[in-house]
């Protein structure tokens, strides 16, 4: 783990007010109660203090967050700052939401306890997004009045954007447009979709085909450096590419970390310690135990077999693929395990969508050759 810095992805509640249709999670009724909040806080603050960690991200998902209230955020936040202030830990909080249930009363809180910003999901064309027997278009209604309802109040938000088939149909030109044109997003990170959690027609169609998936983010990676790149346009994974092969910084995604289990792990409303929110919440025979039910949180962790699976897994996908011969292999490490599990059934293969990275990485570092060229 790193000598200075953990995150903590903290699924409060297991309950969700959406009924997306690729969505990986399995929902319950499931949210933890503030004493039980606390003595999570207290082990999470132990486990830094044993690992010599001083700084603290808490990245508040679900479920769907907002389903708590926001009084219920503001003695969270209180039962925060007292651990983290006793410990002299720095603790940074994010929150995920669908926005489904914002309204003004949330604006104090994110205020307070987020730097007055928020992460949502939106897509482009939405197709899968949904309310329980409504229709995408209900939702997407819903989520854009929100949307700027939050932004006129000062609240930044950025969107988490997933493709599907019509949106690569569609085109890089008419996807960078909205967001940034016609929502005036300028933050927005998009993600690969994978057929995570219990099997349905939707995730069928999961992955994506690699060619003109490849192709589509690469063609979007263009339009931003032509007119967002320094523009104040911030449009993932391509600014932290860029900022990689231009300077070095390697501030990638999670899915391209050296090891992810090194980072970061997740606690969800019962207890339960996974990787991330992705296992969390779909694969119960990849936790790595119960924080309610050991007497540290390091313990848990050093005990886990299923963890010590994780830890082993770059040294393995190094023997048994291609990975060592890649000259990109110091920049994904094999990709990202759940996306291997839910398509080969084995988190110790390839992230199944190796080759659209590929064609990511092979084009965001010849645009960033010309930006140096540009520059002298």
């Amino acid at each position: 783990m790193t000598a200075s810095h953990f995150s903590l992805i903290l699924l409060p509640t297991l309950s969700c007010n959406a009924d997306c249709e690729y969505c990986f999670e399995n929902k319950t009724n499931h949210h933890i109660t503030l004493d039980r909040l606390a003595t999570v806080i207290e082990k999470v603050m132990d486990f830094l203090e044993q690992k010599h960690i001083e700084r603290l991200s808490i990245y508040w998902q679900g479920g769907e967050v907002m389903t708590l209230s926001p009084e219920w955020f503001e003695r969270a936040n209180g039962i925060i700052r007292k651990s983290a202030g006793a410990r002299e830990v720095e603790v940074t909080n994010y929150i995920q939401s669908n926005l489904i249930g914002y309204s003004k009363k949330w604006n104090r809180i994110l205020l307070e306890m987020f730097d007055n910003s928020v992460g949502s999901s939106m897509d482009f064309p939405n197709l899968h997004r949904r309310l329980a027997g409504g229709r995408p278009e209900e939702y997407e209604a819903i989520w854009t009045r929100n949307m700027r309802e939050a932004r006129e109040a000062g609240i930044g938000v950025s969107v988490i954007a997933i493709p599907n088939e019509k949106t690569l149909q569609m085109g890089a030109r008419q996807f960078y447009s909205h967001f940034v044109d016609d929502l005036g997003i300028t933050e927005f990170q998009i993600n690969t979709p994978f057929p995570g959690g219990s099997a349905n027609l939707v995730k069928d169609g999961y992955p994506l085909d690699s060619g003109k998936l490849g192709q589509f983010l690469l063609d979007v990676a263009e339009i931003w450096v032509e007119e967002g790149f320094g523009r104040e346009v911030k449009v993932s994974p391509f600014d932290r590419l860029m900022e990689y092969f231009v300077h070095g910084h390697k501030n990638l995604l999670c899915i391209w970390q050296d090891n992810c289990v090194n980072d970061f792990v997740c606690i969800d409303p019962q207890g339960y310690v996974s990787q991330c929110d992705c296992w969390a919440a779909s694969y119960p025979g990849f936790r790595f135990g119960n924080i309610f039910g050991s007497d540290s949180l390091f313990t848990l962790l050093g005990n886990s077999e299923v963890r010590h699976q994780f830890k082993e897994r770059p040294g393995i996908l190094i023997r048994r693929e291609d990975c060592i011969d890649c000259r990109y292999l110091g920049i994904c490490h094999g990709g990202c395990p759940v996306r291997s599990y839910t398509v080969k059934g084995d988190i110790n293969q390839k992230d199944p969508y190796c080759s659209v990275y590929l064609t990511l990485f092979r084009g965001m570092e010849s645009l960033a050759a010309t930006r140096l060229k540009l520059k002298r």
